[in-house]
This record gives C-alpha cells, structure tokens and sequence, in this order.
C-alpha cells in the first residue's frame, strides 16, 4: 500500500498537468476567435467609411455646380476627406494595437462626417439642388451609408468589448499575460463631442 500511494499521487498531478494544458489551449483559441472577429468588424467600419468617401466626389461636383453654393462649405468636405486618406494604411491596420492610431482615424472621420451633415444642411437653400434627381440620389446613397456605419461601429464596440472582458477576467488574465501584446485591449468607437451617437444625417 506505501508503494502504491506515490503512484496514485503522480497519476493525479500528471491529471491536474493534463487539465491544466488542455484549459490553455481551449482558452489561447478562443481568444484567438474573438481577436478575429473584432478584426473582422474593425474591417466592416472601413468599407462603410470607404463607401462615404467614394460618394464624395460626385456629392462636391453636384453642389458645385448650383448657382452661388458656398464655396467654403464644399471645400470643408474635400479637406476633411483629404485628411482622412492621408492616414497611412499601416496607421489604419495597426489602429486596434494603438488607441492613438485608433483615436486619430476617428477624429478624421467624424470631422468628415461633421462637414457633410454641414454641407447637405446648406443645400436645403438651394432650390435646384433639391430638385435635381443627381443630388437627391446621393443624399440618399449618403443616408444609407451613414446609417450602416452607425450600425457597424456599435457591432465593433459590441465585440470589443466582449473580447476586453474576456482578456481581463480570471483567471483568463493569466494565460493573456504569457503572450504580451498578441491579446492587447481594444479601443472604442466614443460619440463625438456633443453628441451621444455616431455622426448622423437628417434630410427633410
């Protein structure tokens, strides 16, 4: 019986060792899961935020050429949207590591989104362009688009956040410490100031 003991208690440490192991593994791929679903989202805010911009240039030329359109107003629109393609793709790609990259590409967007909603207001006084079948196809394209990019964002927060909870509980925090930076905390989409929701566009 003295000799069997040492043996019962290996066989038990090797069990704890086993469950241990497997534990790691399940939990190192489900965060990996959850990572690629918050790039995956991460990817679905851009291709919105591209959408608004390929329906710029068409949206400038159309209110440029009403008669004494603010020029100020639509040369707001072509800036901001220079700004926002001057942020390198590197700076976009790495945005999810770096809540400076990730505050800097909202900042650009939400100026972007500021000077349009600015824009389509003053077009309200010009008669031709509420007239024009053009503009008000884009005015709609717009809405949509950026509805979508209200929706997609609160998808990014949602499965942000669910990842940020995951990586900080226990006892999950351990495994996260093993791997440095491969499991970092995701940044949030924050409402722009003064306001309570992503940048919106009311037409009458």
């Amino acid at each position: 019986m003295q000799q069997r003991r040492p043996i019962y208690a290996l066989w038990i440490v090797l069990g704890v060792v086993v469950v241990i192991v497997l534990w790691a593994f399940a939990t190192y791929n489900a965060l990996v899961s959850m990572d690629q679903a918050v790039q995956a989202q991460w990817a679905q805010v851009q291709t919105q935020y591209q959408r608004r911009a390929d329906l710029i240039p068409n949206l400038v030329a159309t209110v440029r050429g009403a008669a004494n359109f603010e020029k100020s107003t639509y040369i707001a629109v072509a800036q901001a949207r220079s700004q926002v393609g001057q942020i390198s793709p590197q700076v976009v790609q790495n945005a999810l590591r770096n809540p400076q990259a990730f505050a800097q590409y909202q900042r650009a967007q939400d100026t972007l989104g500021t000077a349009l909603t600015h824009l389509l207001a003053v077009s309200e006084n010009y008669p031709q362009l509420q007239a024009s079948q053009n503009f008000l196809t884009l005015q709609a394209q717009l809405e949509g688009t950026e509805n979508r990019i209200a929706v997609e964002r609160r998808r990014y927060n949602q499965v942000a956040q669910a990842f940020d909870t995951r990586i900080s509980t226990a006892p999950t925090v351990f495994i996260v410490g093993l791997f440095g930076s491969r499991f970092a905390a995701k940044p949030y989409f924050q409402a722009s100031a003064g306001s309570q929701s992503a940048p919106q566009v009311n037409f009458p």
